[in-house]
């Protein structure tokens, strides 16, 4: 018993290598965005392009694999996508912009590769607890994004380095956890039947066609999308503020962590509540608390309002995420659920970074962004109370209510 357990607790720590490399390549970038604008002479559109260019990539996997006649192997694609995460973060040591956008699109790639691989292998290594996997997942996700925005502007100073050096070193643990995935690949046996069978067109149809099936995904994208926002111009607010780059690198670092907080609450919350649309409520009253009070209160509140933000993104981040499995009938129906929402979600999320970019150069001032932002997080009630009733997409016939709450990975 006891060897079955150390081999869990392995497998899972596997696992957790990975997931911790799934976002510092994106993340630690807004701590030092200005000082790449200013080295690059980019304008704030620019700027935010550089957050934008992977979002539109993270979920084009997870729109492939479904309809593949043959999909890889799940070790082949974390060992793929780790091998390119490598060459997205050395690409960012070459003085020259293409060479930082070209980065950029290829760690997009590449963590589109882990979205996909590590809920597969969760549901066939540890079938009997997937919640639990699951949020080990997110935290190692969430916990990841934290530390390398908490780090990039110390490491940088302590080194005495330009921007270029603290990124780059996010390659060294992305390499470790492909060699150590690397052996499980060359002992992981062939599949027995095509991995990427499609999941069946009475399937696809039904999502497609599906009202409640694209709230699950503007849900899933709008809070993404204000996720993103706050990765990629949260510490430049602060900066433009009078706060220090390290100091704002500090309280970035915070909303990230709390975000853990927030998505381990979920399930607590949710055994109180009929459905999930209170926790929707909820999501969005703390994330237009916790802009406002960045953008407006005195900066030396910056840190309680941080944390309002990352435990509502959080929150918000958590319900998305289980709604891919509470909306859907059943696997199939999940299949294409996830890729649909992930796919076009993306595609979604990718609008903020570059639109905030763009509203801060049309005004010169950050009141007309985060006004549009706080919009947007109104707006994000719309799709998630209709996607929170206890509701399910079936390919033929109504199906019951969904009777538990089983969050699933997904952002």
């Amino acid at each position: 018993m006891s060897g079955r357990r150390t081999a869990t607790a392995l497998r899972i720590l596997l696992l957790v290598l990975v997931a911790v490399n799934l976002r510092p390549a994106i993340v630690a970038v807004g701590p030092l965005l200005t000082e790449i604008r200013d080295d690059f002479d980019l304008s704030g559109t620019a700027a935010g392009a550089l957050t934008t260019l992977p979002l539109l990539f993270f979920g084009a996997y997870g729109l492939a694999a479904p309809f593949l006649r043959r999909a890889p192997r799940s070790e082949a694609l974390l060992v793929a996508g780790m091998g390119l995460l490598v060459v997205a973060l050395l690409l960012r040591m070459l003085d020259a912009p293409a060479a930082l956008f070209t980065g950029s699109l290829i760690a997009g790639i590449a963590i589109s590769l882990g979205n996909i691989a590590i809920p597969a292998i969760i549901k066939r290594d540890h079938p009997g607890s997937i919640t639990l996997v699951t949020s080990i997942y997110t935290v190692a996700i969430t916990s990841g994004a934290a530390l390398s925005a908490a780090v990039v502007i110390p490491i940088e100073n302590a080194l005495d380095s330009s921007w270029r050096v603290p990124l780059t070193l996010f390659a060294l643990p992305a390499a470790v956890a492909g060699l150590v995935w690397l052996p499980r690949l060359l002992r992981a046996p062939a599949p027995s039947t095509p991995a990427g069978t499609p999941p069946g067109r009475g399937a696809a149809k039904a999502v497609w066609r599906s009202g409640l099936a694209w709230n699950v995904t503007f849900f899933m994208g709008v809070q993404s999308l204000l996720a993103y926002v706050t990765a990629g111009w949260l510490a430049t607010i602060l900066q433009d503020r009078g706060m220090t780059e390290e100091t704002s690198g500090y309280v970035f670092a915070l909303t990230n962590l709390l975000q853990a907080s927030g998505a381990l609450a979920v399930p607590l919350l949710a055994r109180r509540m009929r459905d999930q649309r209170p926790l929707v409520l909820i999501a969005v009253a703390l994330t237009m608390a916790g802009f406002s009070g960045i953008t407006w209160t005195p900066v030396g509140a910056s840190w309680l309002w941080a944390s309002v933000l990352g435990i509502g993104q959080g929150i918000g981040f958590a319900t998305a995420l289980s709604l891919l499995g509470l909306r859907a009938h059943d696997a199939r129906v999940a299949v294409q659920l996830s890729g649909m929402a992930q796919g076009c979600g993306y595609v979604i999320a990718a609008l903020g970074p570059l639109a905030v970019g763009a509203l801060h150069d049309a005004t010169g001032g950050w009141n007309a962004p985060i006004a549009a932002v706080l919009a947007v997080t109104a707006a994000l009630a719309i799709p998630g109370l209709a996607a929170g009733r206890n509701r399910v997409i079936a390919p033929s016939a109504p199906a019951p209510k969904s009777p538990q709450f089983s969050p699933q990975p997904g952002r």
